[in-house]
């Protein structure tokens, strides 16, 4: 078995992006594709880990980029300014999303009828978001994601399944917002999961998350239960 990692640009109108794959070269047939959304400081190291490990599961990893080839953030601040203007224009960031499904669909390795999305904080919404727009793909993850709707996809019937990983202590997401996601997702007739994670807060999956009053502290049981939690997941979308 080895592990076959490289980038690809892609465009989404007049943007370059940059997403990093990876996928076991011992597999000749085309695999499901996972895309993997990152955080608020944009497409790092930590997503890049994780399409590794993906591929070493039998699946073709696919780490997307949604703010431009070579951006990142170094600090709170600047991931903050990063962030923003996508979260205050949400159609903007689901026709980002979009552009990364077209692109992983074009790949040779991918077969193209199995694609699933899986994101960390402000990625576990772009996964949301992408299936709330009722994109045709088997499922999307949430890990520790913003909940909050769109103001645009209310009447949209979901067709992916939904898995929310939730701390309970998440002081980014209160309980009213958790509560109106539930209503949300059975009002779109989504097949939904969520589960919650006890004496867990924002950004549990993130082992150098460490800042209680921000809220944001890493949970090893938590990140453990939560990544066999979508392993089953894929293992049942991908039958």
């Amino acid at each position: 078995m080895a592990i076959v990692s490289n980038t690809v640009g892609y465009t989404d109108g007049d943007v370059l992006l940059e997403a990093f794959f990876a996928f076991d070269d011992s597999f000749s047939d085309r695999r499901p594709a996972v895309l993997i959304n990152h955080a608020w400081g944009g497409r790092d190291d930590f997503v890049a880990e994780k399409a590794k490990k993906l591929a070493a599961l039998g699946y073709f990893g696919f780490a997307v980029d949604m703010y431009g080839k070579g951006v990142l953030g170094s600090s709170p601040e600047e991931n903050a300014k990063l962030m923003q203007p996508l979260m205050d224009d949400r159609v903007m960031l689901q026709q980002r999303m979009k552009a990364a499904l077209y692109a992983v669909r074009l790949l040779p390795w991918v077969d193209d009828s199995k694609i699933a999305a899986i994101g960390f904080c402000f990625g576990g919404l772009c996964s949301l978001d992408l299936a709330r727009t009722g994109a045709d793909l088997k499922g999307v993850v949430s890990f520790h994601g913003l909940l909050g709707a769109p103001d645009n996809t209310q009447d949209n019937a979901i067709k992916a399944k939904v898995l929310a990983l939730h701390g309970h202590d998440d002081p980014l997401v209160p309980v009213e917002q958790v509560i109106a996601f539930e209503q949300e997702m059975t009002k779109a007739g989504a097949d939904w999961q969520l589960h919650t994670y006890g004496n867990t807060m924002h950004a549990f999956t993130n082992p150098v998350a460490n800042d209680p009053t921000f809220g944001t502290v890493y949970q090893s049981d938590a990140d453990r239960r939560s990544w066999i939690a979508m392993k089953n997941f894929l293992i049942e979308i991908f039958v």
